[in-house]
């Protein structure tokens, strides 16, 4: 990076050309940014100029060498590296590209890799929270670089950390037109029952699914395993199941007893939030089942309203996908953000 200076009133050698501002510059009644680079037609502007005219007896700029990129280059590049599938591009400007949601969906961020690159002087990477839903054209990320010159191999060092690993750093899972189906014990009282399907239908059609069918079953394990049967059995099984009215905390519940004799299995008792511990999480073939506690049902925010979208994206029933949520799981009126827009106006926990 070399410094040279522009004198107004004098014609200044041709090599400044592409040359960068360091400071803003009112030039003809027009308004320069600090960052521009300048064309021969500003050279000559600037050259045109009575230094009375600018308020500056000379002008500061940058000359890129070999080696090195401007802000603007170099941030784009930064970005491209860090943005994966569902991801828009806008910029540069000022040094700073966006990156803005294609569709509506959850935001994945690596966080740990996001921290190192960041550690990487002078590139900057922003983002919204891990495990975020965000609606399409919504910004979740910006890629920046400080100086208005950086040398090209900062750059491609950030790059390579962005793009070392099987997933990109910043990506948007869409949500998924699935197949839902729900199961409640009949101990769910008939006067709730109709509240209670507004909600579930309310939580599944706003995040871009719909709901096959509700079954009310008794509270014995054969009707629960000839309701889930019928679910997750077929030619087009529902990709996700709802159940609500199940003891979370016993083991002979008919709902584990039932996904147990399907040949299904228990991924989780208990989701690391608050509220979140009278949640489950099963799988059965290719069907998660997600087990509501009759409150989060249709009253209050819960963990499940930060895991059901996760699984509407077609993200499968796991340890890992569960364990995520632990980070900012205190799920108070405070963190109503964390929440789709249909839980933002649910009664939330004091803590």
């Amino acid at each position: 990076m070399r410094l040279e200076r522009l004198v107004p009133g004098r014609r200044p050698p041709r090599h400044l050309v592409g040359a960068v501002l360091t400071r803003d510059l009112a030039v003809g009644g027009q308004r320069w940014s600090k960052g521009r680079r300048l064309s021969t037609d500003d050279l000559a502007a600037v050259a045109a100029a009575a230094p009375s005219a600018l308020a500056v007896p000379t002008v500061t700029v940058i000359v890129i060498e070999a080696g090195e990129l401007h802000e603007d280059e170099a941030a784009l590049r930064l970005a491209r590296a860090v943005a994966g599938a569902g991801v828009e591009l806008r910029g540069p400007a000022e040094s700073r590209v966006d990156l803005h949601a294609a569709s509506d969906g959850v935001l994945h961020v690596r966080a740990r890799e996001l921290e190192l690159l960041n550690r990487i002087d002078p590139l900057e990477v922003f983002t919204a929270l891990d495990g975020s839903v965000v609606r399409a054209r919504q910004l979740v990320a910006s890629a920046k670089v400080a100086p208005h010159v950086v040398e090209e191999a900062i750059v491609a060092a950030g790059c390579r950390h962005a793009e070392d690993g099987r997933r990109p750093l910043v990506w948007v899972a869409p949500f998924r037109a699935m197949r839902v189906g729900v199961v409640v014990k009949e101990t769910l009282r008939a006067t709730d029952r109709e509240r209670f399907e507004r909600s579930v239908r309310a939580k599944v059609e706003t995040l871009g699914s719909r709901i096959a069918a509700i079954a009310y079953v008794s509270d014995d394990e054969a009707s629960a395993e000839a309701a889930l049967a019928a679910l997750t059995g077929g030619s087009a099984p529902a990709d996700v199941v709802l159940t609500a009215g199940g003891r979370s905390t016993d083991p002979t519940d008919p709902f584990f007893v039932a996904i147990a004799a399907l040949g299904g299995r228990i991924v989780r008792h208990g989701v690391p939030a608050h509220p979140g511990s009278m949640l489950w999480l099963a799988r059965l073939g290719r069907t998660a089942i997600l087990g509501l506690p009759t409150c989060g049902a249709y009253s209050k925010a819960t963990a499940a309203d930060l895991l059901l979208p996760r699984l509407l994206t077609g993200e499968p029933p796991t340890l890992r996908t569960v364990s995520a949520l632990g980070h900012g799981g205190i799920l108070t009126r405070d963190m109503r953000f964390r929440f789709p827009p249909y839980a933002r106006e649910l009664d939330a926990p004091d803590g």
